[in-house]
């Protein structure tokens, strides 16, 4: 699509193994896109039409009335807002900043208070989808937020996802990406589980995976990742590191608000012996390593 002059050029921020594939289709979706880069050394290589590069935040926020942020975690957020570089410094009032970030709700109600101190707005919007869905512009994006900001926020997190839901506000966004990532963790588990069940029964693993993907026992963790954790193999698609970070968040929530994760601690502790191990690179779908290796099934 032709980038149209009636719409904000937006800024974005993370050009990671998610923000890169939501960056691109932002500029596919219309929009004059300017990206920042930590490190300009590597070539930008982003396949979208258009695309300029700033040399500074400053120079990103001069430019751009809208900026996404995608970067690890709310340490890096607050960094790339509030640090020796201030994005929020060089932000003019009136303009919005979309963090697709996955961190704390604190940090959110944090960089939503101290920006609109600035008279700038802030949306907390985690995504869900997998690099598949960023890829393909389907991810769903869990949005905190006051009602207006939101409603700006939304025709450029429209060209990134296929839902789009308000829960609240700042704050809100990150609290039910906390609820994903809880229910991620039991699920990535339970399927490595089946899987290994199915190889030490000598099952056609791939054949069983496929006649369950349609009953009750579906899910897009069966149907995307199942197979790597029959191969043995976890190209990357989202960090096993990353997912132990988003189950530090969602543990010390659920412990202020007193409810009780066991399946979500049994994972992490496993994610915590991967990581040692050297695996914290790999997929998420790592987390078969541990089982197998519970039940024998060792490369």
């Amino acid at each position: 699509m032709t980038p149209s002059r009636s719409r904000p050029r937006v800024g974005f921020i993370g050009l990671g193994a998610m923000g890169r594939p939501m960056a691109a289709n932002v500029a596919r979706g219309g929009y004059e896109l300017t990206v920042w880069r930590r490190d300009p050394s590597p070539p930008l290589a982003l396949d979208a039409p258009g695309v300029a590069e700033a040399a500074s935040l400053a120079e990103l926020a001069a430019a751009c009335a809208v900026v996404v942020l995608c970067v690890s975690d709310g340490p890096d957020v607050l960094d790339v807002l509030f640090g020796p570089r201030a994005l929020a410094d060089a932000l003019a009032p009136g303009s919005l900043v979309i963090d697709c970030s996955t961190t704390s709700p604190a940090v959110a109600q944090d960089a939503a208070a101290r920006l609109g101190a600035r008279g700038v707005d802030f949306v907390d919007a985690p995504v869900t989808g997998g690099t598949e869905g960023a890829e393909r512009g389907t991810l769903t994006v869990l949005v905190g937020g006051a009602a207006a900001a939101v409603r700006a926020a939304e025709p450029v997190l429209a060209t990134m996802g296929s839902r789009i839901v308000h829960l609240g506000p700042a704050g809100a966004g990150q609290r039910a990406k906390a609820v994903n990532q809880v229910i991620l963790a039991g699920t990535y588990l339970a399927v490595a589980e089946g899987v290994v069940l199915a190889l030490r029964t000598g099952l056609d693993p791939s054949a069983v995976v496929d006649a369950l993907g349609t009953g009750a026992a579906g899910s897009w963790v069966l149907a995307h990742r199942a197979q790597r954790m029959i191969d043995d193999d976890y190209p990357l698609g989202f960090r096993l590191a990353l997912h132990r970070k988003d189950l530090r968040i969602a543990l010390e929530l659920a412990a202020g608000a007193g409810a009780s994760l066991p399946v979500a601690a049994l994972a992490a502790t496993l994610e915590d012996g991967l990581i040692a191990q050297g695996y914290g690179d790999e997929d998420n779908a790592a987390l078969a390593r541990a089982i197998r290796a519970l039940s024998g099934l060792t490369q």
